[in-house]
């Protein structure tokens, strides 16, 4: 049997919202965090937002506090070419909005987003990228306080290592079936093997897989929809350009009749000022006054 697919947004954030232990090894791992070292972690936005006639959901991130960091982990399936922007855009406003009034901007909280991306985004083989503030001579930190991480699954390869719990983790989000889930529970890592059970008790209930299938078919018919806008926009856009085309090339025909015109009239009077008798610089003058 297929498992259900923690990719899909509604998916993961109940899954990683399910338990308290597993969300913390979770974001431990990613951020490389000790095990043990995180003593207090509060979902800040832990509501799943009621799910629509048509799938359709408001955003599913999961945000944070990690001790005193403001961390955000959000999964993101579809491609977008802006998505870099898109995730500096989201990072700073979280940043932004963490300073309450009256206080100052050394109380501003380290602010860490995490993207996990079902589509490659850096030209490279590794599947971890983080950012942060560095000058470009010295590679020294500006300040610690941003941090932006990018996890791409598509360049997560299937060979289990027990030791490597950020790839296991990632494996699990990945896992489309029992076998695969089942060769992540061979490692014996507690807190993933929770995260197993938590996924085959979603893949058996009914209505968990109903949310499953409208928000994937909504983003289906999301895509498709956008596709054919994008298609008609393209088409317009060569038909708006042909006539521009057109239009221009009427305008240039007449300013450049208009222009023979008067070369053609500027010729006749010269031929004839010269037949009566007129030289070169009366001539010159006759036209330019």
């Amino acid at each position: 049997m297929n498992v259900i697919n923690a990719k899909l947004d509604i998916i993961f954030k109940k899954l990683f919202t399910s338990d308290k232990t597993v969300l913390m090894a979770f974001i431990g791992d990613l951020l490389d965090i000790p095990q043990g070292k995180i003593q207090n972690l509060e979902v800040l936005n832990p509501e799943l937002l009621p799910e629509t006639a048509d799938g359709k959901q408001g955003q599913l991130d999961i945000k944070m506090q990690v001790d005193n960091k403001i961390v955000n982990v959000e999964i993101q399936v579809q491609m977008q070419s802006d998505y870099k922007e898109r995730a500096l855009y989201y990072w700073s406003k979280m940043f932004s909005n963490e300073l309450k009034k009256g206080q100052h901007y050394a109380e501003l909280k380290q602010t860490i987003s995490i993207n996990i991306l079902n589509f490659s985004l850096f030209n490279c083989d590794e599947p971890y990228s983080t950012f942060k503030l560095l000058e470009t001579n010295r590679q020294e930190l500006m300040t610690d306080k941003c941090a932006i991480l990018f996890f791409e699954l598509k360049k997560i390869n299937k060979s289990i290592d027990k030791a490597d719990r950020k790839k296991l983790w990632l494996q699990l989000i990945n896992a489309e079936t029992e076998e695969e889930l089942a060769m992540i529970e061979e490692t014996g890592v507690s807190e993933i093997n929770k995260a197993v059970v938590i996924m085959h008790e979603m893949s058996e209930d009914e209505k968990i897989r109903e949310m499953a299938r409208l928000r994937e078919k909504w983003i289906l018919d999301e895509n498709s929809n956008r596709e054919f806008f994008k298609r008609q926009g393209l088409e317009e856009g060569r038909a708006e350009g042909r006539a521009e085309g057109r239009a221009e090339g009427r305008a240039e025909g007449r300013a450049e009749g208009r222009a023979e015109g008067r070369a053609e009239g500027e010729a006749n009077i010269i031929s004839k000022l010269l037949k009566r008798g007129f030289s070169e610089e009366e001539i010159r003058g006759i036209l330019n006054s």
